[in-house]
């Protein structure tokens, strides 16, 4: 036989089990027997005996801990320590707080994908289903969002009572401190809801429901901060808020220069000892109407009252709004949406140590605290504030795209609509999945850390672009503001949920791969905890079985992305029916991509990865795009696999599979090591780039589906507010999509008969009436025609003003009196 068939042997054995994730022994003996095997038939007997040594050269130092451990983990331990970048106690903190979910195993080159598809199916309990069937329909019909964001730029009085009295302000506060003690999960429909028809009620209603007093001291506070102060929160005796940002402290909020002096004070006229707070906020929602304002705060112990530790760190304070120094400033106006927001001044604001949340206990451990309730708003307010509102826009912008009529054809029938319409409906579909993913990993008692900034980034880059979307196809209909536009004051302020939470640039290039390459990988947080440990044989033993581990993780990643690039990912065990399972096969082969690109861009540039946001970036997109297709995959099995959502499922996942080679083909041409780069290339795509963005064909079923009553359009529809009235433009919008298809075909025999007669009527009721006359209609059908034109007309119209109806309330205060005397 040939001397290159022991080489096939040698390479075929390792690459199987490589594949397979075999053990290094294992590996050995499968190797050394096929090697025997092709001797004893006949192989080079030189280049056979030659691989056999070589085998053994490589398992034995490695099988064996007594050669292995001094000789090989040890010198790699003292390379480690030095290359391993220095964490800081923030870094580490945030790193510590989050749990790892499913989303790790998108890190693992191998999911397990029975993992996803067991997770418990989110659904709301029967007394939650109840609350947003009643109150929190309640609240939709109550809700006139021109009244709200022009007339008054304030919800009315009666709608903040309204909130106050059925306890919107307390969804997840426990029962047993007068809240609702609803889950997670409803928090996410709540909000999704309200924000399908007014994203000031949603975000008033979301923000103490997130980060904020309350989640603080649902898990923070002591007995007597609980009992004292949740339930007044949950009721809405007090309305909270959360001064985190400041001028000098954006999204470095560890940088916060506020502070607070540990000192003698009087508090009730009692002295006691407390804190001498000096702080100024700003952009804190809420502020302008809240009486309970949660502090963030650096603690500073110069006299040393409370021990030997001067600067203790960020800590978290309970302040009531009328304390003395405190100022609540004049109103922002962000971007024409007046939810309430403000600036907080404070001066030697004197509060008890038992403000602090959880009591002196909790004193310089605020940072942490943050870390562990930030991933709420993230979560769940944000995204789901961008489900409700892009879910809305596909369903009524669809329905206008086959009401509005341009050159006698429907103008979602034009390829340039369609196209716009499909990329909202598929965008929408994925935010309502990853959103509702997000929200029930909370609900199942994680603290999604990573998932979060992935919810929060992508959810409200969506929604921005769904905005853009609708107003393209809605045209002359979007950019007049009135009472009969849904979708202006949702365009303009796109760019608040763009900016809050930390600003969408920093999430994307800092902290969704920046945290995920740490947290989610299973074997770098187990290296870096073990070089860090004070005992040297734990030290050395636990740095052996994750370097270890980490070695054959990587050799296995490359094989196997290698394998799926050169097959296009059509080989290979994985879940689904025939539909869904080469979705499932594209996610094991970009998995594995993305895992050899973390672990050989944290190999080749150690501490630089962090300051290289563009591929840090490039790869967070990735990993990003990954958790969404899960999310969708998950929720069409929940949803019984319904074959009228295909091609929804399908769009969507062409456009994350294209984004995920997108992001992966830049990360490669401009990776700063250009030899490795080529390397990478040849390994992730032997064959070059092959994903395509949606083809027109799916994009036309996309689009279809939101033009004609099916099934998945009223599962596109579920969650948001759809009632045709008064206060809900899109809600009558889509109420009149059936009435306008049944009377297309009555409206084409009457064009038909215009066309070809000689009527000499140019009023549309003296056509109807020829029309009957000759017979080309029937009396019944002219009824439908009138209903068509009148439903034609409300869908199109756009509102006009007196021009004292466009001035504000303010302008009427401060210039009113002048007027009327230059006037007289």
């Amino acid at each position: 036989m040939s001397t290159v068939v022991p080489f096939l042997i040698f390479l075929v054995a390792g690459a199987l089990s490589a594949y397979h994730r075999l053990r290094l022994a294992v590996w050995a003996a499968l190797t050394a027997t096929l090697l025997v095997a092709g001797w004893l038939l006949g192989a080079h007997a030189g280049t056979t005996t030659a691989l056999a040594v070589l085998v053994v050269l490589i398992a034995v130092p490695l099988l064996i801990p007594q050669i292995r451990k001094p000789y090989i983990t040890t010198p790699l331990l003292g390379f480690y320590t030095k290359i391993l970048p220095p964490l800081s106690d923030t870094e580490r903190t945030a790193l510590e707080a989050g749990t790892v979910g499913f989303e790790g195993e998108l890190f693992s080159g191998k999911p397990d994908w029975k993992q996803l598809l067991d997770l418990p199916k989110p659904e709301l309990t029967a007394e939650e289903q109840a609350f947003l069937d009643g109150p929190c329909e309640t609240l939709c019909q109550m809700t006139d969002d021109w009244d709200i964001t022009h007339v008054r730029a304030d919800l009315p009085p009666e709608l903040w009572d309204y909130i106050k009295r059925n306890k919107f302000f307390g969804l997840n506060i426990p029962t047993e401190y007068g809240g609702l003690g609803f889950s997670a999960l409803m928090n996410h429909k709540v909000i999704q809801k309200l924000a399908s028809l007014s994203a000031v009620v949603s975000s008033t209603v979301g923000v103490p429901n997130s980060l904020g007093p309350a989640e603080l001291l649902m898990h923070y506070g002591t007995e007597e901060q609980k009992q004292q102060y949740l339930p007044r929160l949950a009721d809405g005796r007090d309305v909270p808020c959360f001064a985190l940002t400041g001028p000098f402290a954006g999204s470095d909020a560890t940088s916060i220069p506020d502070y607070g002096i540990v000192c003698m004070g009087e508090w009730n006229g009692i002295n006691v000892l407390g804190i001498r707070l000096t702080l100024n906020k700003r952009y804190i929602t809420l502020a302008p109407v809240a009486t309970l304002i949660g502090v963030a705060f650096r603690m500073y112990d110069p006299d040393g009252l409370l021990g030997d530790k001067r600067d203790i760190g960020i800590s978290l304070a309970l302040v009531p709004a009328d304390t003395a120094g405190l100022d609540i400033g004049r109103r922002h106006f962000p971007l024409n949406s007046p939810f309430q927001n403000g600036p907080i001044h404070g001066k030697d604001v004197f509060v008890p140590l038992s403000q602090l949340i959880g009591g002196e206990d909790q004193a310089g451990k605020g940072w942490q605290m943050l870390m562990e309730c930030l991933s709420i708003g993230r979560s769940i307010t944000l995204p789901s504030t961008a489900s409700g509102g892009s879910k809305m826009g596909a369903v009524a912008v669809g329905s206008y795209a086959r009401i509005r009529k341009q050159f006698g054809l429907s103008i979602g029938r034009f390829e340039g609509v369609e196209e716009a319409l499909a990329r909202l409906t598929g965008n929408a579909y994925a935010c309502s999945a990853l959103s509702e993913a997000t929200a029930a990993a909370v609900q199942r008692g994680e603290n999604p850390a990573v998932p979060s900034t992935i919810a929060k980034y992508h959810c409200t880059e969506m929604g921005r672009r769904a905005s853009i979307d609708s107003m393209d196809i809605l045209g002359g209909k979007g950019i007049i503001l009135g009472p009969r536009n849904f979708a202006g004051r949702s365009w303009q302020a796109a760019p608040i949920a763009i900016t809050v939470e930390g600003a969408n640039i920093m999430t994307r290039s800092l902290m969704i791969f920046g945290q995920g390459a740490i947290l989610c990988h299973p074997w770098v947080m187990k290296e870096m905890k073990s070089a860090q440990l004070e005992d040297p044989k734990a030290r050395i033993d636990g740095f052996d079985a994750a370097l270890f581990g980490h070695i054959g993780f990587a050799i296995s990643n490359a094989v196997r992305s290698w394998w799926f690039g050169l097959t296009g990912a059509r080989i290979g065990s994985a879940p689904g029916d025939g539909d869904t399972r080469r979705y499932f096969r594209k996610l094991n082969r970009y998995s594995a991509a993305l895992a050899v690109m973390a672990d050989t861009s944290m190999l080749m540039l150690g501490g630089k990865l962090k300051f290289k946001e563009s591929l840090s970036g490039r790869l967070g997109d990735v990993l990003s795009q990954l958790y969404i297709v899960s999310a969708m995959l998950k929720r069409h099995q929940d949803a019984g696999n319904p074959v009228g959502d295909q091609p929804l499922l399908a769009w969507a996942i062409h456009d994350a599979v294209n984004k995920i080679e997108t992001a992966l083909s830049g990360a490669l041409r401009n990776f700063p090591i250009r030899p490795v780069g080529y390397v990478l290339w040849m390994l992730i795509f032997p064959w070059g780039r092959r994903a395509q963005a949606p083809s027109d064909r799916l994009g036309h079923k996309v689009a279809a589906l939101m033009m004609t009553p099916c099934d998945a359009r009223e599962r596109m529809a579920e969650g948001i507010y759809t009632t045709p009235l008064a206060n809900n433009p899109a809600g009558r919008i889509i109420s009149y999509l059936p009435k306008v298809i049944l009377a297309e075909p009555v409206e084409r025999k009457l064009l038909k008969a215009l066309k070809n007669s000689d009527i000499e009527a140019l009023e549309f009721d003296a056509q109807l009436d020829e029309g009957v006359r000759e017979g080309w209609i029937t009396a019944d059908e002219r009824v439908q025609l009138e209903e068509l034109r009148a439903i034609t007309l409300d869908a199109i119209m756009v509102d006009d003003f007196d021009p004292a109806e466009l001035r504000s309330a303010g302008y009427a205060a401060v210039h009113g009196r002048a007027d009327a005397r230059a006037a007289a």
